[in-house]
């Protein structure tokens, strides 16, 4: 078990890094911002934000040790270990889906479908540790650290999976047009969701100050 201060200490980089890979979402999603620096950037935006995001999942991930499951665990934390690798995952796909945007900016930047949205595969994987967090803080009196879960970024975090999945399906390119499904919902989908990660890692780095 680590003690108050260190854990304390990786708490507070876990939420900067969910803040700063947020706000990079957060900025690409927007317009204005996208047409003033152009795909290239605004896709570099998002792959440095996916960056973050797996940074800050992997401390998450390893805080109490907790790297790998270990073999005697409660059902609480074996819930929240689930939710943290489901989470992490998921960023992983996200690292995947922001490079690949990037390289096929790099490659034909006017392109329809170049801009970075979220993917299915890791929108699914963030609602799965939606749920699995939800069910581990309903006792959260019984987790490895009863802080370790709030309900305000519980349900915050899981709106912002929510908006990334509709964003997703938003950016979906139908073949008989090659056009998006709706770009106007890609676009919200990602601003919402990424305001969502935001405010609850910086509502978490509030508690573990």
């Amino acid at each position: 078990m680590m003690s108050p201060p260190v854990r304390s200490t990786r708490l507070r980089r876990e939420a900067w890094g969910f803040a700063i890979g947020s706000l990079a979402f957060l900025v690409g999603s927007l317009p204005p911002y996208a047409e003033a620096v152009g795909t290239v950037a605004t896709n570099i935006t998002f792959f440095v934000g996916s960056i973050f995001f797996t940074l800050a999942a992997f401390v998450q991930l390893s805080l109490s040790g907790r790297k790998v499951l270990p073999r005697h665990m409660n059902s609480v934390d074996r819930y929240d270990w689930w939710a943290a690798a489901s989470q992490f995952l998921g960023t992983l796909f996200f690292n995947v889906s922001t490079a690949e945007a990037l390289r096929s900016a790099l490659a034909d930047p006017e392109k329809i479908g170049v801009g970075w949205r979220p993917d299915a595969i890791g929108s699914v994987l963030f609602l799965l540790s939606s749920g699995l967090a939800v069910v581990a803080t309903r006792g959260r009196g019984r987790l490895w650290d009863p802080d370790a879960r709030s309900w305000h970024g519980l349900w915050l975090n899981a709106v912002g999976s929510v908006a990334f999945a509709v964003s997703a399906v938003g950016a979906y390119i139908a073949p008989e047009t090659g056009t998006y499904l709706s770009l106007f919902w890609a676009n919200l989908g990602t601003l919402v969701g990424a305001v969502c990660f935001l405010t609850a890692a910086l509502l978490s780095r509030r508690g573990a100050a």
